[in-house]
């Protein structure tokens, strides 16, 4: 009997470590496979993505009326120099091979029945030029669902933005992680931040428009 159970020990050493192996094997076909950096659910990368955000230009001073193209006056409206500004944004994306910009494919502006008219008035006659409509259906506040509309949007993408509501976009967008990104948007109405999306990664930049005297 001894002699039975002696010979027995090996080969059930042998079984058990077989069955160890193919419970081992088994759990690791069940796991999710790990998904790569930038990487969205069911391992899709997140497409490329080029967003420039810039705020509005010039406003008027606490207690004066700003103008728009018709001589209306508003303390919603831009400034003499805002006007100006928005007239010369058309060249910050010029066609050359030296140009620090692309030409936007597609251009938002905050909107909303109580919003300034500011934002909309910077841009309006970049989009005249670039002969396509501002999209002013997102209010500042709803910065989440603007995001969702930037990025399914065809690229490359400007959004004009009240300056308080621009990290709450970056936020949204994915992009506040990038290095160099500012908490806050600075007092300055002539620049031009750039977050660049690839293989799921955000990097951002920043661009001074240099567009009038005085411009830094």
């Amino acid at each position: 009997m001894r002699e039975a159970l002696r010979g027995s020990g090996p080969r059930r050493r042998t079984v058990l470590a077989a069955t160890l192996t193919a419970l081992a094997t088994a759990g690791c076909s069940a796991e999710e496979p790990a998904r790569a950096p930038g990487r969205g659910p069911g391992g899709v990368a997140a497409k490329d993505a080029l967003v420039m955000v810039i705020r509005h230009a010039e406003k008027p001073y606490a207690g004066d009326t700003g103008e728009d193209g018709e001589g209306n006056e508003s303390p919603g409206f831009l400034a003499v120099r805002g006007r100006r500004r928005a007239e010369e944004l058309p060249r910050l994306f010029t066609p050359t091979r030296s140009a620090l910009l692309p030409r936007p494919a597609a251009v938002f502006a905050a909107g909303g029945s109580a919003a300034p008219a500011r934002c909309r008035q910077t841009v309006t006659p970049l989009a005249a030029a670039l002969h396509t409509r501002v999209r002013t259906e997102f209010a500042v506040g709803t910065e989440a669902a603007l995001a969702g509309a930037v990025l399914a949007a065809p690229m490359p993408v400007l959004v004009c933005w009240e300056h308080q509501g621009v990290p709450r976009l970056i936020r949204s967008l994915g992009a506040h992680h990038a290095l160099g990104v500012p908490a806050t948007w600075p007092d300055r109405h002539d620049l031009v931040w750039l977050f660049n999306r690839r293989q799921g990664r955000w990097s951002f930049r920043e661009v001074p428009q240099h567009l009038l005297p005085g411009d830094a």
